[in-house]
């Protein structure tokens, strides 16, 4: 079968409820993970999104913060929601579809603004977070897996408008790089986006802070589509939706897309 799934971090569900309608109903993918929900799941407005086919629902809420869901027009089973560095954040949710595949949908922390644990608990929190998920893949090997979510590290060079300029900024420091990849390695994840898209810039979020984001383009991938390599290679018409940054009231992160072939 094919499906096409999809992972945004929303910034609100509540606030933006109409944008994730808009995208349900524009784009149609058989899965979107959101994160940074904001919400606790009993507020979630999980009625306009029945309404438009996607009957399922999986998620870990928190009010006011971080939270992940994952909207399925295929049955979805959760099979796990962890709590990695022992932060009490709602962070992570697994489920599987009725396929077999184990979709993993993760809000990694931001990691605050200065690069050091020693003065920023933020950062400390953030490598410790990777260093749990690294373990966890690593002790229980995943298989016909998909991993999607806000990241919060551009790990390329051509990931970020300018790599010498953000080596030191927080999401492209070369001790968060090194932690991503270890992640990606312990569980033979296959970054499925830059399968698609090997070379060019590319970004999925863009500030606040730019009167004009688009003309500016300082934007960083932060968002990212990984498959475990048992099913990478059944990835493909991956994309970036530029386009719905520039929405009304948006996210300042754009959905990212991928389709499988399972």
């Amino acid at each position: 079968m094919t499906f096409t799934l999809a992972t945004w971090n929303i910034n609100s569900v509540r606030l933006r409820e109409g944008l994730v309608a808009q995208l349900m109903t524009d784009e149609a993918p058989d899965v979107l993970c959101l994160q940074e929900c904001k919400s606790p799941l009993d507020k979630i407005p999980v009625a306009t999104f029945q309404a438009l086919g996607y009957t399922h629902m999986i998620g870990r809420g928190q009010k006011g913060y971080n939270g992940v869901a994952i909207f399925s027009k295929m049955p979805i089973e959760e099979v796990g929601a962890a709590d990695y560095a022992g932060l009490g954040h709602a962070r992570h949710i697994a489920g599987r579809l009725s396929n077999g595949v184990t979709v993993h949908n993760f809000y990694v922390p931001a990691g605050g603004d200065k690069p050091d644990r020693e003065i920023n608990d933020k950062f400390g929190q953030k490598l410790d977070y990777l260093t749990d998920m690294r373990d966890a893949f690593h002790a229980a090997r995943p298989e016909k897996a998909i991993l999607v979510g806000d990241l919060n590290i551009a790990p390329r060079e051509d990931d970020v408008w300018d790599h010498k300029k953000l080596l030191k900024i927080v999401s492209h420091t070369p001790i968060e790089v090194e932690h991503l990849a270890q992640v990606q390695d312990s569980g033979a994840w296959v970054d499925v986006t830059r399968q698609d898209i090997p070379q060019g810039n590319l970004y999925s979020w863009w500030s606040y802070r730019a009167a004009d984001w688009d003309t500016a383009d300082k934007g960083r991938r932060l968002d990212h589509i990984w498959a475990t390599s048992d099913i990478a290679s059944a990835a493909h018409s991956s994309r970036v939706l530029r386009h719905v940054r520039g929405w009304e009231q948006p996210s300042d992160h754009a959905p990212v897309f991928a389709t499988f072939d399972l």
